[in-house]
């Protein structure tokens, strides 16, 4: 997840770790809840105790989220599968991971990975509740429940549950078919997805008895839906883009810019091409890549006192495709290091690298609409 999505905190096992705004608002009101809660329960404890239990065991409970998400991540790690990042959100923790599984096998053992995890953490607070100290057994009780509910909420088998992945890695081993896995387990989240949110509306508006917190079984279940309806999403523009290549809609015009340009003379360039990234050469050789976004690090009045050298993505940091690369492969790499374009290499019999065009993930967002619009038309016919 970008970091425009929430603030960096640290990083575990070489993972940045980032929590989303929207998580702010649930731990505060999980920690108040649980305040409450404790202080109905043990109404001998002082304000400021039940203060701090509350608020302990919702940093507990997040940190629980956290380790059911390395413990994806560890497994990911464990196949090669690059994570670039976990983020603690709302709705819980999500691990973003570069690319989709391979195998079956990976698929199944990355997505068990978490509950199982969750379940450890359960039996550790379990074996806590023994202890005398009363605090401790009470924070120790909640977070033993929570746990035990999310490893078994997890295993639901809807997409993008885990139980979900694992169900599509089961439907993938059995048909040898990730598309058709993925439908299938798709359309297995969306029913759980509505099943939550006809709950939580029943639950919320039932006529004996209003239970305001069905609407977060609502929220919930359309968070579900969404992310469902957007595994099938993938799912259509892996089939759209089957067969297609770099060299298949890459642009063969490679615009270069010399690397002593100020970044006045830059802007000029960009405004009056349209175009929004070079090719930095130095004495006919190649020494890095610039673009709006590297143009934008600095400050407006600082343009004319700097090179596009002194900004610029230097060579050995550049991302390269081939001409040969699939294309959903590489627009899996454009989104996984958030950058817009990548510049084509082809290498020659002697080794030597030559730029033949560059690949943008508009170009290939633009062959996607293509397709689909030109397959809706075929159907229609």
């Amino acid at each position: 997840m970008a970091q425009s999505q929430g603030f960096r905190i640290g990083r575990v096992i070489g993972i940045p770790i980032y929590i989303d705004f929207s998580w702010i608002i649930i731990f505060c009101l999980i920690s108040y809840a649980l305040s409450a809660q404790f202080n109905q329960l043990h109404p001998q404890w002082t304000a400021a105790q039940h203060w701090a239990v509350g608020i302990l065991t919702s940093l507990l409970f997040f940190g629980s989220v956290l380790f059911h998400e390395l413990a994806h991540s560890v497994v990911a790690q464990h196949y090669k599968l690059k994570v670039v990042s976990i983020t603690l959100f709302i709705f819980g923790g999500l691990a973003r991971i570069a690319r989709e599984p391979s195998k079956p096998l990976e698929e199944f053992n990355i997505a068990i990975a978490g509950p199982i995890a969750s379940g450890f953490l359960s039996a550790i607070f379990f074996l806590l509740t023994f202890l005398g100290n009363q605090m401790v057994v009470a924070l120790a009780t909640y977070l033993c429940i929570s746990n035990g509910l999310l490893a078994l909420f997890n295993l639901l088998p809807g997409f993008p549950l885990d139980g979900g992945r694992i169900f599509r890695a089961i439907v993938w081993g059995i048909t040898n078919n990730f598309s058709k896995a993925t439908l299938v387990a798709g359309a297995s989240g969306k029913l759980i997805a509505y099943g939550m949110i006809a709950f939580g509306l029943w639950t919320a508006f039932r006529p004996e008895k209003h239970d305001w917190q069905g609407i977060w079984y609502v929220l919930v279940g359309w968070f579900l839906l969404n992310a469902a309806n957007a595994s099938v999403q993938q799912v259509t523009i892996r089939e759209t883009l089957t067969g297609l290549t770099a060299a298949d809609v890459m642009s063969n015009e490679v615009p270069t810019i010399p690397g002593n340009m100020s970044l006045d003379e830059y802007s000029s360039e960009v405004l009056r091409t349209g175009r929004r990234v070079h090719i930095v050469t130095s004495d006919g050789r190649l020494v890095g890549l610039m673009n709006v976004a590297a143009l934008n690090t600095v400050p407006r009045d600082e343009w004319s006192m700097n090179s596009v050298q002194a900004v610029m993505v230097p060579r050995d940091k550049i991302l390269w495709a081939a001409p040969e690369e699939p294309l959903q492969r590489l627009l899996e790499r454009l989104m996984s290091a958030d950058v817009n374009q990548m510049p084509v290499v082809q290498h020659s019999e002697e080794g030597a690298a030559n730029i033949v065009g560059m690949v943008t993930r508009d170009a290939i967002l633009r062959v996607i609409q293509t397709r689909s619009e030109f397959g809706a038309a075929m159907a229609g016919r």
